[in-house]
Order: structure tokens, then C-alpha cells, then sequence
């Protein structure tokens, strides 16, 4: 048996992206259709409270599980102290302490599209090596970020290069490499679901985010917006995972952006099972607060929608 580095594996990228097929001929695995939906909780929606040093990454199963009875966590490759042995055998030790599974890591840092090849390739790499991270740790998937430098066409060409290259070394792991839309070219579903067709690969997939399809903003706020049911109906099926985005609930708890009885129906519609990933992004409420208003509305849309 021939052995490669991780690095070797990645230069013959370029080889399978040229065999490429044509759009038209493409068949791709659909989300399935059967089984229940679960809860997960993102890392991100405590973001302030990492930053600020509140609490720990370490901490974050026991946060999941206790103050929020949820068995199924989101990490953020930010709060990672290190990607060491060591540090992942306590990552691993915490969860099981707890009775939390790892879904999937939401793998931080825009580089794939970049212009330059020499950081795009770095970028690859590392995203790799979260791959390796995911699979030791349990996961089924890594999230990465659409972004890119350049027009929307030249952000494709190497968002498409890259995704190639890193969906070819997760697919070795049985590992998902889901791409969430992320506002700007991203928040265009039929432009980010024309780049996954078109690397063609069964490990590269989707998570729709409910909240991020600004196409043009200011600092006033969004100027320009992609329609956010549409682009979950698109986005659906090749979903491995959903995120869940909320910001502020009314009187009524329900969500004041998003109309989250509308989401589920589309869901319902399509048959989508799976985990739900609840990632609170607001600014009003305490976080621990949203993410329990969060859960409630969710669980009350599961029961109510018979998933």
C-alpha cells in the first residue's frame, strides 16, 4: 500500500477537479428524508462570553448539557487552544463526562477563496487538518465559510479549487464538508449551490443558515437581501445540518426576523431530518437567555410540526 502525506494528497487536487463533468451530468446524494430531528447547540452563540474569558472552551459540554439540556454541540475552531493530543483527549474526555456528542466543527477563517495560491493552499491544509480533528473527536462533518477575494466569479473558480481538494481528503475520512451560506456572494443560493454541483463530490454539502443571506450591507445594516426562504429551499438538498439563527423573540416567543413557522413547513415539506443547530447572533438579550428562548420555540416547532 502506497502511503501519502496529507500534503501530497492535496497537490493532485487540480487532476480531479479537470475531470470535472459538465453541470447537466451531475447526480448528486439527496438529504434524507426520514428519521427525527435533534437539537444541537453552536459554540458561537457564547462567542462574547469566550472572548470576554466568562467561561472555556472546555467548558463548553458541561454549559450544553446543564444549562441548556442539550446533547449535541457545535464547536468553533477559534476557542480550540491547540489541536495537540492532549488537548483533544480532554475535548473528548469533557463530552463523554457530560453525554455530548459532537456533531460537527465550524471551521473559522476565510481563506479558500483567496487570490493568492500560496495562502489559498495553506488555507486547504489547515482546513484538512481540522478535518482530522473532526474525525478524531466523533464528528460527522466540518462547517467552512464561502468567502473569497476578487468578483464573483473569480471567488467561485477558487472557492471550487479548494473545495475540491478538501472534500477529496474528507471523503477518505467519511468525513462531510458542509458549506454554510455567509452573506455577500454566499447569501446567493444559486450562485453557492452552482459551486457545489460543480466540484461533484458526495462529501460536499450544505448547512443552510436561517439568518445569513445579506447580499450588500452598511453599517446602517443590510442593504440587499437574498430571499431567505428560497434560499433554505435550495440549499436543502444537499443539507447535512441546519443553523438555526436567531436574534430577539416577541411577547409570544417567537423569533422577531425570521418566521420560523414558515421554516418548518419548508422543512416539513421537503422531509428534512437531521440536527438543527440553534446560533444565537443577537445583541439585546443575555445569551444564556436567547439560546433557552431558542430551544422553547424550536421545541414547541418540532412537536407542533411532527418531526
Amino acid at each position: 500500500m502506497n502511503i501519502i502525506s496529507r500534503r501530497e494528497f492535496l497537490g493532485m487536487g487540480l487532476l480531479a477537479l479537470a475531470a470535472t463533468p459538465a453541470l447537466g451530468n451531475l447526480s448528486l446524494p439527496m438529504a434524507k428524508k426520514k428519521g427525527k430531528m435533534e437539537v444541537s447547540l453552536a459554540e458561537w452563540s457564547i462567542h462574547v462570553e469566550l472572548e470576554k474569558k466568562l467561561v472555556d472552551h472546555l467548558d463548553f459540554p458541561k454549559i450544553a448539557r446543564e444549562e441548556f439540556g442539550i446533547g449535541v454541540i457545535e464547536p468553533v475552531s477559534f476557542f480550540f487552544k491547540d489541536r495537540s493530543t492532549a488537548y483533544l483527549n480532554e475535548v473528548k474526555k469533557r463530552a463523554k463526562d457530560y453525554g455530548v456528542r459532537h456533531n460537527l466543527i465550524m471551521v473559522g477563517g476565510n481563506g479558500l477563496g483567496l487570490m493568492d495560491d500560496k495562502k489559498r493552499q495553506a488555507q486547504v491544509e489547515d482546513h484538512c487538518a481540522w478535518v482530522d480533528t473532526a474525525k478524531y473527536l466523533g464528528c460527522k462533518a466540518i462547517r467552512v465559510n464561502p468567502w473569497g477575494e476578487g468578483t464573483a466569479d473569480q471567488v467561485a473558480g477558487h472557492l471550487m479549487e479548494s473545495y475540491a481538494k478538501v472534500s477529496e481528503y474528507a471523503a477518505k475520512e467519511k468525513i462531510y464538508v458542509l458549506v454554510e451560506n455567509h452573506r455577500e456572494y454566499s447569501a446567493d443560493a444559486d450562485w453557492l449551490m452552482r459551486i457545489i454541483k460543480q466540484v461533484n463530490n458526495p462529501y460536499l454539502g450544505t448547512l443552510p443558515d436561517f439568518g445569513n443571506f445579506c447580499l450588500r450591507s452598511n453599517n446602517d445594516g443590510c442593504l440587499d437581501e437574498y430571499d431567505r426562504y428560497e434560499g433554505v429551499k435550495r440549499m436543502l438538498p444537499l443539507a447535512k445540518a441546519l443553523s438555526a439563527k436567531t436574534y430577539d423573540f416577541d411577547s409570544n416567543g417567537y423569533e422577531t426576523t425570521i418566521d420560523y413557522p414558515r421554516m418548518f413547513q419548508i422543512l416539513k415539506d421537503f422531509g428534512y431530518s437531521g440536527t438543527i443547530g440553534i446560533e444565537y447572533e443577537g445583541w439585546r438579550l443575555p445569551a444564556y437567555e436567547a439560546i433557552r428562548a431558542s430551544k422553547k420555540l424550536i421545541d414547541n416547532l418540532i412537536k407542533q410540526y411532527d418531526f
